[in-house]
């Protein structure tokens, strides 16, 4: 049965600012890193034993995946980076801190900019110091300048149908160490949920999402390590 784990990167510095991150490299906070041990640590606890990693190009998923994984004792598992696992672009509003740009935009504006599933934020401006197109990381990719859930997805499906499901339906153990909104995507696609339906699925920080899958890669089963921090799971077949 292909084993897959979700894991959210643990709280990063822009986090605890509360402050749009989307690709802005920003590290983990020492809370964040104990997050990431112990989600290892639940990990080892659990006996799951993985092939290998996928992780996003940003240093506090892949930060993450090197904590978890050095808690849980497989420092060696192979570590596959791409910029298709990256958070979502938060445009501009990227770099903003949230409680000061919903009293400039009023609540119900960054709601919608936030929570809609297929309405971006304005578009990140060219002179913006959070302009990603020099970033060797990105080198020949189109970059977006904003993003919305929906447009996250559509970077995400392709990766995930060509890089990732092909190794879970050879029978790999597989460790992804990404973000909210990028994990999230992967959660629509998994459990087949309606576009209203991920608006109200929350991935915790740190705290590893285990879900067991079919030969057709549908969840037979899912559940947070830590329960104590669980946040409500779509049902599965």
């Amino acid at each position: 049965m292909p084993t897959l784990v979700l894991l959210r990167h643990g709280q990063s510095r822009w986090n605890l600012e509360n402050r749009f991150t989307g690709w802005v490299d920003v590290d983990l906070t020492a809370e964040g890193e104990a997050q990431a041990i112990k989600g290892g640590e639940l990990i080892k606890a659990e006996g799951v034993q993985f092939d290998r990693v996928f992780t996003s190009v940003l240093t506090r998923a892949i930060r993450t995946s090197w904590l978890a994984l050095g808690a849980a004792g497989q420092a060696f598992v192979p570590e596959i980076k791409d910029w298709r696992l990256n958070e979502r672009h938060y445009g501009g509003l990227t770099g903003l801190n949230k409680a000061e740009t919903a009293a400039k935009h009023g609540d119900d504006q960054v709601k919608v900019w936030r929570r809609s599933y297929d309405v971006p934020p304005p578009p990140l401006s060219h002179d913006s110091e959070f302009d990603f197109a020099g970033d060797r990381r990105y080198a020949g990719a189109v970059l977006p300048n904003t993003e919305s859930l929906k447009t996250t997805l559509d970077r995400v499906q392709p990766y995930w149908e060509g890089e990732i499901a092909p190794r879970l339906t050879a029978g790999e153990t597989l460790l992804i160490a990404a973000h909210g909104n990028s994990l999230r995507a992967i959660v629509k696609l998994l459990f087949q949920l309606d576009d209203a339906a991920i608006m109200d699925v929350e991935i915790p920080t740190g705290n590893p999402l285990l879900i067991q899958l079919s030969d057709r890669l549908a969840p037979v089963a899912a559940r947070y390590l830590d329960e104590t921090r669980a946040q409500p799971l779509p049902p599965v077949a």
